[in-house]
């Protein structure tokens, strides 16, 4: 946690930590433990492509993604989910508690912008991070973004 609070102090953007007692598990589970609407709940997502790994910051109420699409936004010939083994392998979290804050490539949901704040992993299965959407841009290498135009 503290490489990630490093970063976002270095990158100057305004964040919050909040820590609770059990882990969030959903974004409904998030939404109402915050208070907040489950499109600003933002899970971390790890991709798999033939050549590289990608995060993929997604808006809690987006129903199912279409990965073909993406695959094609970012250049590669398929993308699929990574495996529980290789989310922790890669990003040294656990499925569930991935960090909105990431060294890898990024795929970020346009949904995220109708938001103030978002809310989403800080690598602790007990803190959530909270963030203005456009500061992703600021602490993570974007590669693309998708969802409505």
């Amino acid at each position: 946690m503290d490489k990630i609070k490093t970063i976002l102090q270095e990158k100057k953007v305004q964040y919050e930590i909040i820590h609770h007692e059990k882990q969030i598990r959903t974004a409904q589970e998030g939404a109402e433990y915050l208070g907040i609407e489950i499109g600003q709940t933002a899970p971390t997502l790890v991709l798999k492509s033939e050549k590289s790994y990608f995060a993929m910051i997604v808006s809690g109420d987006r129903g199912r993604i279409n990965l073909e699409e993406v695959t094609g936004m970012i250049g590669c010939n398929q993308l699929k989910m990574a495996t529980p083994k290789e989310v922790q392998q890669i990003t040294g979290y656990t499925v569930g508690s991935v960090s909105l804050v990431t060294s890898l490539p990024c795929i970020v949901d346009k949904g995220l912008f109708r938001y103030p704040f978002v809310y989403g992993g800080t690598g602790e299965p007990v803190s959530t991070l909270k963030i203005a959407p456009n500061a992703l841009e600021k602490i993570n290498h974007v590669v693309a973004f998708f969802g409505f135009d």
